[in-house]
């Protein structure tokens, strides 16, 4: 499955990304071991800021699941980019 990512995401460009890629599958608080663990091959990675190449940060941060982070607040997931 083809899942889209977002790193670092802290202000109103959230919700500017989302009108183009839609909602992420996963989120990143940060370009961390974890992040870059976590995507395959045919993901799709939206940064708030730079890029794959910035470095990795010291400190793994959570991340979240969108789809069971909308399950658990009784919000139907909605995946308008499938």
């Amino acid at each position: 499955m083809r899942c889209v990512h977002f790193v670092g995401f802290r202000d109103d460009r959230f919700w500017a990304a989302v009108r183009v890629f839609g909602r992420p599958h996963m989120i990143h608080h940060r370009w961390d071991a974890r992040a870059k663990r976590e995507i395959g091959d045919d993901d799709v990675v939206v940064f708030a800021t730079g890029d794959e190449h910035q470095p990795v940060s010291r400190y793994n941060g959570p991340d979240l699941d969108e789809r069971l982070y909308s399950e658990l607040l009784g919000l139907p997931w909605i995946d308008d980019k499938a």
